[in-house]
């Protein structure tokens, strides 16, 4: 029962009548029959409070970071956000979808996009990203001497780290001032006969322009660019964690919708990446932890910080085939209820892989498992909740109006290596964003059989989730965070 009670109090507390709505279900005899017809045990289930799936409005962060050089990671659209406090209103359910959708399908033009020009052997004129507005969690971070605090978004598919600088005549609203590159002492413009502006520069630099300064452009599929040049100065992930001399982007023309943030600090495996850039200083790595629901926060860490936990389950970090700046991993099964679902793994090996990706919400896996996934869900949910219509990309929601307590299956991921079963927190197995009347299995089927896959951040919510750049592994620690 105690862990029931954590379980309703992590990110909003629970009424009397939910906690005993919470025993009801927990008793041996309701969880064993339910079990029982699964073919699974009772620790396969999670006895939910109906309230913790719905957001909060009140911020209940209470723990501390792991170590003083963790960074607090914060949902852009819960009362932890600096935009809540300023009233923003936040996005509707429909578009989150729709966000989330416009991502999805900006990472698969990407990885086409770059199997094409590989196939013809030609090289990209401009680097191209994904809509920045769809991602979901962003860090604050300090850049410059003395240091500005810039609120910027964090994102493991892309390499381009950028900020709004001054002067810029055309460029998107944000909150913030803009970083004033003539009020940092350690700023300075990388030129563009230096080797970083070759391997990392636009084709439109030239050395006999009349500030011989390095241009640099990132192009993304929803039309929105950001155009400046390449610089460096000091990065303060913490008071106490430096990085002197970090390759950025002096955005001095970025137009688009971008959802008001400072910029962006690129995660990705390339070179121009701040994970590539810190390995040095900090080590081959980084770490982060995405909390189970927006009213709470989670962390960033790199380095030999980023250790994995005691209760790590490791897999091998795959080589892409088509894009370099994704992490790829190859997943090989998904459990319900503690049972494999009826689907071989070669069901999940796609041509294009599977990535992990912290800027998508919801997974995205093969049509063919995806379907065994949502018979094996809807089997072990039985008649006990009145099925509700479904947005797309969900075709399986519930409608939970009036309980105080659900009892869902467990869903667990199984990954290359045999023993890596990751278990999903319950809020990365049901979403729910305004109302309990609509509940939806958190997944989602590719566009087809062949497309890529991609473990979205609702999958990944408390799970201590460690890049081990150095020895080529992912891994994936329970209860991280909260």
């Amino acid at each position: 029962m105690a862990s029931l009670v954590r379980r309703c109090s992590r990110s909003r507390g629970c009424s009397l009548a939910a906690l005993l709505a919470l025993a009801a279900l927990a008793s041996p005899g309701r969880l064993g029959a339910a079990a029982a017809g699964e073919g699974g045990s009772g620790g396969k289930w999670h006895v939910v409070s109906v309230s913790s799936l719905l957001p909060s409005t009140v911020c209940t962060a209470t723990e501390a970071p792991p170590n003083p050089s963790a960074l607090s990671v914060v949902h852009r659209h819960g009362p932890c956000s600096p935009r809540w406090s300023r009233g923003d209103p936040p996005p509707s359910h429909a578009e989150i979808l729709g966000w989330d959708r416009e991502r999805v399908d900006a990472i698969h033009r990407k990885v086409a996009g770059a199997a094409a020009s590989k196939s013809a052997n030609a090289t990209l004129q401009a680097h191209w990203g994904k809509p920045l507005g769809t991602s979901n969690y962003f860090i604050s971070v300090g850049l410059g001497t003395p240091a500005r605090d810039l609120a910027v978004e964090f994102d493991t598919g892309s390499d381009q780290s950028w900020v709004q600088c001054k002067p810029c005549g055309d460029c998107y609203e944000q909150h913030d001032p803009l970083f004033d590159p003539e009020g940092s002492s350690t700023y300075s413009a990388v030129s563009c006969g230096a080797r970083e502006c070759r391997e990392f520069g636009s084709r439109n630099c030239s050395s006999s322009s009349d500030d011989k300064k390095c241009r640099y452009e990132v192009s993304y599929s929803d039309q929105s660019r950001t155009v400046g040049n390449l610089a460096r100065d000091t990065l303060a992930l913490t008071p106490t964690a430096t990085l002197p001399g970090f390759m950025f982007g002096c955005g001095h023309r970025d137009t688009g919708v971008f959802g008001e943030v400072d910029g962006l600090l690129g995660l990705g495996r390339g070179k121009a990446s701040l994970a590539s850039q810190a390995a040095a200083q900090y080590g081959v790595g980084f770490s982060y932890c995405l909390p189970s629901s927006p009213s709470t926060v989670g962390y960033l860490t790199f380095g030999a910080a980023a250790s994995a936990p005691a209760n790590a389950q490791f897999t091998a970090m795959v080589t892409g085939k088509h894009d370099a700046s994704f992490y790829y991993l190859n997943l090989t099964g998904v459990r319900v209820a503690g049972r494999a679902v009826e689907v071989p793994p070669s069901a999940f090996a796609t041509a294009a892989g599977t990535i992990i990706d912290s800027g998508t919400a919801f997974s995205r896996i093969p049509p063919r498992a995806y379907a065994a996934l949502r018979s094996s869900f809807r089997r072990a949910m039985g008649g006990r909740y009145r099925r509700a219509p479904a947005p797309p990309p969900f075709d399986t929601c519930y409608d939970l109006a009036g309980h105080e307590a659900v009892r869902v299956p467990s869903v667990a991921l199984a990954f290359d290596g045999g023993a890596t079963v990751v278990d999903l927190d319950p809020s990365g197995v049901l979403y729910a964003w305004d109302s309990m009347s609509q509940a939806c299995l958190a997944f989602a089927p590719s566009p087809d059989e062949a497309s890529l896959g991609v473990l979205g951040n609702v999958q990944q919510r408390t799970l201590a989730v460690v890049y081990d750049v150095g020895n080529q592994k992912i891994a994936f620690g329970a209860e991280g965070c909260a």
